[in-house]
């Protein structure tokens, strides 16, 4: 099944640009992160609580710990990366990206119109409506290229390899010769016996001695 890659654990084949997208994000939410504090020194929260900015702030912080923790997984720790909730990390990054920069416009159409007057509140909360709106686009991307390399890496083993999968190359073939059979071994010659060892002649017995004259 495809969707096995989506729920496995390690960082699936992907190419290195995605990387690129996740350190845009974060850079691109830090400048967020600042121009919704900004927008809450000039508001003052009141009657409305924090408004937009809070919301770019949350979401701002948001993105450092789903992307800013993925990437750093992915670097150091990739036997423990599990891709569902990544997903789900993913997913739920735009769906709040969405919510804050259209708030944030919203809101800095009203205070930079007519009948609002306040261009310092209002520049602030176009700006993060306005980065908000591209770091909305680049998850969107960052996320369809990720279920496309969970999804490519469970077809690997039928061949499929796209989206920086290394292809495996079939090992090369071992050509055999057909091994020679040995010559069979000749039979040595009977070995010859030689002759029987002649017995020695028996021994003849010394003769007597003779005794000594007596003086």
């Amino acid at each position: 099944m495809a969707g096995q890659g989506l729920i496995a654990v390690g960082v699936p084949p992907q190419p290195l640009w995605l990387l690129y997208i996740k350190i845009a994000i974060l850079v691109l939410s830090l400048v967020v992160l600042a121009l919704g504090a900004y927008s809450l020194s000039l508001y003052g929260g009141g009657y409305y609580g924090g408004g937009p900015g809070g919301m770019d702030i949350f979401v701002a912080i948001w993105s450092f710990l789903v992307y800013g923790g993925a990437a750093a997984v992915e670097i150091w720790a990739p036997q423990h990366f599990y891709r569902i909730g990544a997903l789900v990390g993913y997913i739920l990054s735009i769906i709040f990206w969405l919510s804050a920069w259209a708030w944030s416009a919203s809101w800095a159409s009203l205070w930079l119109g007519p009948y609002g007057g306040y261009a310092p509140l209002g520049g602030a909360l176009g700006g993060c409506a306005g980065i908000g709106a591209i770091v909305w686009i680049l998850t969107i991307v960052h996320l369809v290229f990720f279920i496309r390399a969970a999804v490519a890496s469970d077809a690997a083993p039928a061949g499929q390899a796209e989206l920086g999968q290394v292809k495996t190359e079939a090992p090369p073939q071992q050509f055999q010769q057909p091994q020679q059979p040995y010559p069979a071994q000749q039979p040595y010659p009977d070995q010859q016996q030689y002759p029987a060892q002649q017995p020695y002649p028996a021994q003849q017995p010394y003769p007597a001695q003779q005794p000594y004259p007596q003086q």
